[in-house]
């Protein structure tokens, strides 16, 4: 009989290993899909601010990616989505700039008046320089902004923004993500969105 027990606690213990990995499985291809739908869209909408999220910066110029992000934040300024840019982004050890400096003279150099322009570069992470961003543009007056890097980022920028909450679109740069991208988002999208992209952050350093 105890055996018998056992082994009925043990196909009991197998069936909702199995229903749980379903469950985990499901959730990510879900979760895969929104970030996927998320970097095809792009939200054009008036805001009061165009926040770039930073990326390398190489003493003082920025890099491919972060200038790709500069390029799209400044044509959405001259299309009249927001009268102001802010770059966020801090910098590496070593660096004598921060990539948030590096986007303001490179915008500075391609015709954008320096009062246009805002620099917040105290964050290392999505999280900081949101926060950081948040802080400084609620002191304007902003209510609503718009969120520029890569696009599949885009989800978690959305979750970021909601737990923050900042009223905000996001418009990315049009590259096309890579699979390995996608997976890698996929993965702290679906952590973030059931832990908080804060403690995320918290647990990841």
């Amino acid at each position: 009989a105890a055996v018998a027990e056992r082994r009925s606690v043990l196909r009991w213990g197998l069936r909702l290993a199995a229903l749980a990995g379903l469950v985990l499985v499901v959730y990510l291809g879900v979760t895969f899909v929104q970030v996927l739908s998320a970097s095809r869209s792009d939200d054009r909408s008036r805001s009061d601010a165009i926040v770039v999220l930073g990326a390398a910066q190489y003493d003082g110029r920025p890099s491919p990616v972060l200038r790709q992000r500069l390029d799209h934040a400044l044509a959405l300024y001259r299309a009249g989505v927001a009268p102001r840019i802010v770059l966020t982004g801090a910098k590496q050890p070593g660096d004598r700039f921060t990539e948030a400096f590096a986007g303001y003279r490179y915008l500075a150099e391609h015709g954008v008046p320096k009062s246009d322009l805002t620099i917040v570069d105290d964050g290392n992470s999505t999280w900081d320089s949101m926060t950081a961003a948040d802080r400084v543009l609620s002191k304007t007056g902003a209510d609503r902004i718009t969120l520029v890097s890569d696009s599949y980022h885009s989800r978690r920028l959305q979750g970021i923004a909601s737990e923050l909450g900042m009223s905000a679109g996001v418009s990315p740069t049009g590259s096309s993500p890579t699979i390995g991208e996608l997976l890698r988002e996929t993965g702290l999208v679906a952590v973030g969105q059931v832990i908080g992209y804060g403690r995320l952050l918290r647990l990841a350093n």
